[in-house]
């Protein structure tokens, strides 16, 4: 059986160490908070709900930056 927190874990990266620090961010928009990876500059897709709230949670938990503002580069 499947949980949100077992589905939580394929993005265990998100919030974990990585070599390139600051990579993602959880950018807040008018409607909704989102993952956003500055590396490709564009949203990381999370396609279920309870999976991405305890993603959230879990990034926010471990101190990933947060904003209102646009977290990427300028797009050409």
């Amino acid at each position: 059986m499947s949980t949100k927190a077992d589905g939580a874990e394929r993005y265990a990266h998100l919030w974990q160490a990585s070599s390139y620090p600051h990579q993602w961010a959880i950018w807040n928009t008018a409607g909704e908070s989102m993952v956003f990876d500055r590396e490709i500059n564009c949203p990381v897709y999370i396609d279920d709900d309870a999976t991405l709230r305890e993603v959230l949670r879990r990034m926010r938990e471990a101190g990933v930056p947060e904003s209102d503002d646009y977290p990427g580069r300028p797009c050409a």
